[in-house]
C-alpha cells in the first residue's frame, strides 16, 4: 500500500512538473521575478517576506563611529566577510570595482565579522586590490543582531542585496562575478523595480 501511495505521489508531481514550469516561466517573462545569478555552488536567493534593512551602527577603518542605511532609490550590497577567507580574497576586489564603477547607482557596505582588530583587518585588505573599498567593523554588534534577524550568515562571504526601495530581497554566498551579464542583469532588474 504504502508502495503504491509513493508511486501516485511520483506521478503526480510529474503530471504537475510541466504546469509548474510553464508559470514560472511564465512569472520570469513578465519580468516578476529576478534573473537567474549563480556562483560557482550559489545562485542568488530570492527573501519573502521583505523586510527593510535596519540601519547599523559601525566602525570605518579610521575607527570612527559610522550609521550605515540603505539610501532610498539606490541598491545596497550589504557584504559579510572575514579575515580567515579565502572566498572573500576574490569577493571585496570585485566589490571594490563593482563600487567604483557604478558609485551613482549603488551603494556597498562590507562588514568584517571576525575581528575587531583594524590592524588585522587593515593587513588583510593591503594585499587585496580593494584600496578604494570602504570596509566597516561589527566594533558594536549591529551586523551580528541584524545577522539573527534578517541576514544569515549561510556562507561566507554573503552579499546581501537591498532594493531601491529599502527592503532585504536575496542574498547570495561565494564570490560572484557582479560584472558578468547575469550580475548586470540582477542589478538592473531590481533598479527597475522601484
Amino acid at each position: 500500500m504504502r508502495e503504491k501511495s509513493r508511486a501516485l505521489s511520483r506521478r503526480s508531481l510529474l503530471v504537475a512538473a510541466p504546469a509548474l514550469l510553464a508559470s514560472l516561466r511564465a512569472a520570469c517573462a513578465q519580468g516578476s521575478w529576478p534573473p537567474v545569478f549563480e556562483a560557482g555552488r550559489n545562485q542568488f536567493t530570492v527573501v519573502r517576506p521583505r523586510t527593510a534593512m535596519p540601519s547599523m551602527r559601525l566602525q570605518d577603518l579610521h575607527g570612527k563611529d559610522v550609521v550605515v542605511a540603505a539610501k532610498p532609490g539606490r541598491i545596497t550590497l550589504v557584504n559579510f566577510w572575514a579575515t580567515w577567507c579565502a572566498a572573500c580574497r576574490l569577493d571585496l576586489p570585485v566589490l571594490a570595482s563593482l563600487s567604483g564603477s557604478q558609485r551613482d547607482l549603488l551603494d556597498v557596505v562590507p562588514v568584517c565579522t571576525d575581528t575587531k582588530d583594524l590592524r588585522k583587518i587593515t593587513a588583510f585588505l593591503a594585499g587585496l586590490a580593494a584600496k578604494n573599498l570602504a570596509c566597516y567593523v561589527d566594533t558594536y554588534g549591529a551586523a551580528a543582531q541584524a545577522s539573527t534577524e534578517m541576514f544569515p550568515l549561510v556562507g561566507m562571504p554573503i552579499t546581501y542585496l537591498v532594493g531601491t526601495s529599502g527592503h532585504v530581497e536575496g542574498y547570495i554566498a561565494g564570490a560572484p562575478d557582479w560584472h558578468s551579464s547575469a550580475g548586470a542583469r540582477l542589478l538592473q532588474f531590481y533598479r527597475e523595480q522601484g
